[in-house]
């Protein structure tokens, strides 16, 4: 177990590390390109090198140079090996639902897709129903998840309407749409987070939007720019939350990713009476590029607030901070509308709320969501992490603002998005 103690302010400036969601994409765009791709700030995580090894193993090539990552593709189209091959997502459930959508495409071919234990707990029927109906096959183990595999086929444009709002599943379909006869069109009841789509306008892929439903068309070939990765914002709200509940706090967060898909995090904390200041992207903004800033947060009383509805999927990864932030304000916070949480890498609902409660927390469950009273404190004691790497930092953050210090079970998780998350945090405790 690693022991995180009641700590002074937080201090000083730092930069998170690179987005995930992003160095998923750019990688997968990358191999599916005919001409080299530079990467630059890719992030290095067991999640991100789990995406690199798939891609290796389909014949791409993956090398470093002058500080770059360089992907050297085997187009849309590929010659993709069809020996029935292992690809091994190891706990990226974003790996595991994007890259079936390229596979689904390639004729004659047939993969088999497995993770980790976390991995083998996730739905894979969102994306297989979708896949099926365009013309591949997939077979699945008992209940929907993996391991399962991928027959690709000539596939067909679909119009496709989801009963999640899944960016993952989203971007699933678009990508097999770019192998599809005609057009694909996927239609979500809630905006979900960009990032695909941004990856298609900057390919030049024939793509529009029409409120939330979305349309690619099928293409020949991709014509993708070398990219920047920004920092990843739902990094950033870790040390978001830390400087809003440790007393005395100021620090600085450079080059975040402000994409407005995504800062939804940053917006509820600051409704809260938080100060977190930010040239945010207007909601509604369609282009290309990822926007990036600077993220100035402070020290603030709190006071509890209601997140439900469209706010949901544009700060799932980031809900089980908003309970966290609802120990130390003022009322009852209350999130509504987030059973998906269930459904990632641990149930997060029964985590927040099981991981808070041991640590003195006033938190209940509900069906789709979690109530929280604030009380100003947290005593401490044992957070058990479950292996997720969201709910390892967030042990960590909440041993910060306890009065006893809390001890986080398998902080190695941290290691899936954050590596350096330890020293990073030490580092903004020592400019205090």
């Amino acid at each position: 177990m690693t022991r995180f103690q009641p700590a002074g302010a937080l201090r000083g400036t730092l930069r998170p590390p690179a987005d995930k969601s992003i160095s998923h994409r750019a990688a997968l765009f990358g191999a599916m390109s005919d001409t080299p791709v530079a990467i630059e700030n890719y992030l290095y995580a067991e999640d991100t090198l789990s995406t690199l090894d798939a891609l290796r193993a389909l014949g791409a090539a993956v090398e470093v140079a002058d500080g770059e990552l360089v992907i050297r593709g085997v187009g849309l189209r590929a010659a993709l090996s069809t020996t029935n091959e292992m690809l091994d997502v190891g706990n990226s459930g974003t790996l595991m639902r994007l890259l079936p959508g390229w596979l689904a495409g390639q004729q004659g071919g047939r993969w088999v897709l497995d993770g980790d234990a976390s991995i083998r707990r996730r739905p894979v029927d969102r994306i297989a129903r979708p896949l099926e109906q365009m013309g591949a096959t997939i077979t699945t183990a008992d209940g929907g998840r993996p391991p399962f595999s991928v027959e690709g086929a000539q596939l067909t444009g679909i119009d496709y309407v989801s009963d999640v709002a899944s960016a993952q599943v989203k971007s699933c379909v678009l990508i097999a749409g770019m192998l599809a006869d005609g057009t694909t069109s996927f239609t979500e009841p809630r905006q979900s987070r960009d990032h695909t789509e941004r990856f298609l306008v900057g390919a030049r892929v024939p793509f529009e939007r029409d409120g939330l439903t979305v349309r690619v068309s099928q293409t020949d070939e991709l014509e993708l720019e070398n990219i920047h990765v920004p920092a990843d914002p739902s990094s950033a709200a870790f040390f978001v939350t830390a400087a809003s509940i440790v007393a005395g706090s100021r620090i600085v967060l450079e080059d975040v990713g402000l994409n407005w898909t995504r800062t939804a995090f940053f917006q509820i904390a600051a409704r809260m009476g938080a100060v977190v200041l930010a040239d945010l992207e207007p909601p509604g903004t369609q282009r290309a590029e990822e926007p990036v800033g600077e993220v100035d947060v402070a020290y603030a009383p709190l006071e509890a607030t209601e997140v439900s509805g469209d706010e949901v999927p544009l700060a799932i990864d980031e809900l089980p901070l908003v309970a966290l932030l609802g120990v130390f304000a003022e009322g009852q916070t209350v999130v509504r509308n987030a059973a998906e949480l269930r459904v990632k890498e641990t149930d997060r609902i029964a985590s927040v709320v099981e991981g808070l409660s041991a640590l003195g927390a006033e938190i209940e469950a509900t069906d789709d969501g979690f109530v929280v009273t604030g009380t100003g404190r947290l005593r401490g004691g044992v957070f058990e992490s479950r292996g997720d790497h969201r709910m390892a930092m967030l042990g960590a953050v909440a041993g910060l603002a306890s009065e006893e210090g809390v001890e986080v079970r398998d902080m190695t998780a941290a290691a899936v998005s954050y590596p350096s998350f330890e020293s990073d945090l030490r580092s903004l405790l020592a400019g205090s």
